[in-house]
């Protein structure tokens, strides 16, 4: 893969047992500066020609210094929900099945909801009933987008538009992608799937 390069970099969330270097040995961990020093990137690797330190085996080039030089790494996130899913038709069972919504207005599950745990006075006041609702709430923590919130309210078809629209400075710096936005609904989802099955314990 020596042409990964200018893709930006890539999530992919893992159950905490993947090991991305037992995986991909031949990928090279991407790297930060730590003390001075080389230390290993807590979740990246580089499927591409990049080069290599000799001693620590790292990216001889700090990640945020590779991303600039057009270097693109794949960042393997642990979420811990996935240990409690048995397999891959399990998982899309679950994304899949219409959740008991008013979980979300539960204060023992929103405190502990994936990116929402913190914001159970937002997630009151929507009441979200559709995974576009979540995705809305996720966009309105955002520091650029908060002040969204009186007209989402009043009119969500409004508000919404004006959520995923493009900054017109170009500074979206602040903001949340729609499709990031709907990637981690679906894993609230599939959270909340997995506490009506007594599977993830509260």
């Amino acid at each position: 893969m020596k042409d990964f390069k200018n893709f930006g970099d890539i999530d992919i969330d893992t159950p905490p047992s993947f090991d991305a270097s037992t995986i991909f040995p031949n990928w090279v961990r991407a790297s930060l500066v730590k003390d001075g020093r080389l230390a290993p990137h807590p979740s990246g690797y580089y499927p591409s020609n990049i080069p290599q330190d000799e001693i620590t085996k790292l990216a001889a080039i700090p990640y945020n210094e590779a991303e600039a030089l057009g270097y693109s790494k794949i960042d393997f996130l642990h979420l811990g929900m996935y240990a409690y899913v048995k397999d891959r038709k399990d998982l899309e069972d679950l994304v899949n099945t219409e959740p008991d919504w008013s979980l979300l207005l539960l204060p023992s599950v929103q405190g502990r909801l994936f990116q929402l745990s913190n914001h159970g006075a937002l997630l009151d006041q929507i009441k979200p009933r559709s995974i576009e609702d979540i995705a809305d709430c996720l966009a309105l923590i955002r520091p650029g987008k908060k002040d969204i919130l009186p007209i989402y309210k009043k009119d969500k078809a409004a508000g919404r538009r004006m959520l995923w629209a493009k900054s017109t400075s170009g500074d979206d710096a602040y903001a949340l992608k729609k499709s990031h936005a709907i990637s981690y609904s679906m894993v609230i989802i599939l959270q909340l799937n997995l506490i009506s099955l007594s599977r993830l314990v509260l």
